[in-house]
């Protein structure tokens, strides 16, 4: 992910230096390192001209500030469980986020109930069980085909019965009849608070698809009330700048990061180490 290396020692060299000593950065050639890295060429040119016109002001922070300032911790329930609502396309990582989550959220000794409410897909319900199985989380699914609403109704209150601290609802990325994808999920979550509210909306997001995250996450955002992203896939990425981009463009908070395929490969988002991250040699 360092996308920005050869820009990294031209900035410490000119910084701390008289306002000509960034004179000698190519503003265009970073530009263009900033459009690669799937920012967009609006919020490219944004962070080239602060940083020209602000000659204190560093690549790390011009970086940092297109970051959101909101808390990133789960939204949680006054009265358990805490209800959360993880939606996304196919193909982002959405029901493997789904056991990521709830294996995080076991480890730190809560209990945990994942409900298969995409019903649509094949072997979704086993994949998510396969992830309970894996990290003592308790999986809630109904039949092949059968209503996602229904299922997810049922498995919160499994979750209540059994006195869970959280459950998480795993749902459909697309669907396979007429209706609407987002009349689905906006149909899931009422009938879902018909039994419990739901605390979190969070969004799968592939980081490794760049602008076309940014368009995903723009279709949901405008459907639902989404509260957080789960950004998938940023490992080694060549657009891990993806992030900045969500954030600045959409206001919501990507609340965790996934990196790679096991269990462990899954963290809360830490901004700072982001950017250093895109930033190291």
């Amino acid at each position: 992910m360092a996308l920005f290396t050869k820009f990294t020692s031209l900035f410490k060299r000119a910084e701390g230096a008289q306002s000509s000593g960034r004179e000698q950065i190519d503003w265009k050639d970073l530009e263009s390192t900033l459009i690669g890295a799937d920012l967009g060429p609006n919020l490219a040119h944004l962070v080239s001209e602060r940083l020209r016109d602000e000659k204190e002001l560093s690549l790390h922070d011009a970086l940092s500030e297109l970051l959101v300032r909101s808390d990133r911790k789960l939204l949680l329930s006054e009265t358990s469980p805490t209800v959360i609502l993880v939606v996304g396309v196919n193909g982002s990582g959405k029901t493997t986020s789904v056991g990521k989550l709830g294996a995080l959220l076991a480890a730190e000794g809560k209990s945990v109930v994942v409900v298969a409410a995409d019903t649509f897909r094949a072997a979704a319900r086993q994949q998510l069980e396969t992830w309970a199985a894996r990290s003592a989380l308790t999986c809630f699914g109904g039949k092949d085909g059968a209503d996602p609403a229904a299922v997810a109704f049922d498995g919160v209150s499994h979750a209540i019965e059994r006195g869970a601290d959280f459950v998480i609802i795993d749902t459909a990325g697309r669907l396979h009849t007429k209706e609407g994808l987002m009349d689905q999920l906006g149909k899931i979550r009422r009938v879902v608070e018909k039994r419990a509210l739901v605390s979190e909306v969070l969004l799968v997001l592939d980081g490794s698809t760049g602008q076309n995250a940014l368009a995903q996450a723009e279709n949901f955002t405008a459907a639902v009330a989404v509260t957080g992203i789960l950004l998938t896939k940023l490992d080694g990425s060549t657009r891990g700048g993806s992030a900045l981009a969500i954030e600045h463009t959409l206001g919501i908070p990507i609340k965790y990061v996934g990196t790679g395929e096991g269990v462990s490969d899954f963290a809360p988002f830490a901004p700072d180490s982001y950017i250093s991250g895109l930033l190291s040699e």
